[in-house]
């Protein structure tokens, strides 16, 4: 195998992250020596106890704030700021009330960097395809607030991807949903993201929650996190095969592997409670 070939998408160096306190100017480490390979294509949930730095971690990988040692590299080539190469999506859906669902979604290619040098029919054709990717046809040219909050998560999550990143970066992203939409939307974001399409056409995904079934349902691994300072205490394989779909929750494997990532942060989680 060739160098380029062998060369993760994503590559987290020994990355430390300390912050000073506002007053004293004491510095506090929020992550520590945090090293990961993330292969193109991979879907990667990132879990932990409250407070031990997966948007920490996030926010660097995604250039808006910057390790304090250590190296972030997409393709080889360091991370040194924001780039049209990554997209992120909070667990806010920081849409514009006052433009519609389709104007929401090409809000980016119209504005910013991703459209240039599009024609205008190809830039409206991109925008048809995101609507219809995410299933918003026929709701296109209503306003946020005339639809529900799953679609308004659709809208954010079309707006992401129209703008064409390489690595998809989301921070909780259906931690504001009820319980029965949020289920819906996990099957939903894996097809949206290619789960039956080759390895080559995936996006490669780092997706950060508290929800380790959720995790369990979404990943090819689970990076969990232990806090005081923020690192990783182990890395581990999803071994349940795709597509998925609801019937995967009830195998036996499902329970394992939630019960064993639970196990690694179960006292942390207690403590950070009290």
């Amino acid at each position: 195998m060739s160098a380029i070939l062998a060369e993760p998408k994503l590559r987290l160096e020994g990355v430390t992250k300390e912050f000073p306190a506002p007053r004293t100017g004491v510095r506090t480490m929020a992550v520590s020596d945090f090293s990961l390979e993330i292969s193109a294509g991979d879907f990667i949930c990132i879990v932990g106890p409250s407070g031990c730095g997966k948007s920490t971690v996030m926010n660097m990988i995604a250039g808006l704030d910057k390790p304090s040692s250590g190296r972030i590299a997409i393709d080889g080539v360091p991370v040194t700021g924001p780039g049209a190469d990554r997209g992120v999506m909070f667990q806010d859906y920081a849409l514009f009330p006052w433009l519609t669902v389709r104007e929401n979604i090409g809000f980016g290619l119209r504005n910013g960097t991703p459209g240039r040098g599009l024609s205008s029919k190809d830039l409206e054709d991109r925008i048809d395809r995101h609507v219809e990717l995410v299933r918003l046809n026929g709701s296109e040219n209503k306003y946020p607030h005339q639809v529900s909050g799953g679609m308004r998560q659709r809208i954010a999550l079309a707006r992401l991807l129209a703008n064409g990143p390489d690595v998809l970066l989301m921070d909780e992203p259906l931690g504001a949903l009820d319980a029965q939409t949020r289920l819906v939307l996990q099957e939903e974001l894996l097809r949206i993201w290619g789960e039956t399409e080759i390895r080559e056409k995936r996006k490669t995904a780092v997706f950060i929650t508290h929800d380790i079934a959720e995790a369990v349902f979404l990943a090819d691994s689970v990076v969990v996190m232990s806090s005081h300072p923020g690192r990783i205490r182990r890395v581990l394989p999803i071994d349940l095969p795709r597509p998925r779909n609801e019937q995967i929750r009830a195998d036996p494997r499902f329970a394992e592997l939630h019960e064993e990532i639970w196990s690694l942060i179960r006292d942390e989680a207690y403590r950070a409670t009290v």
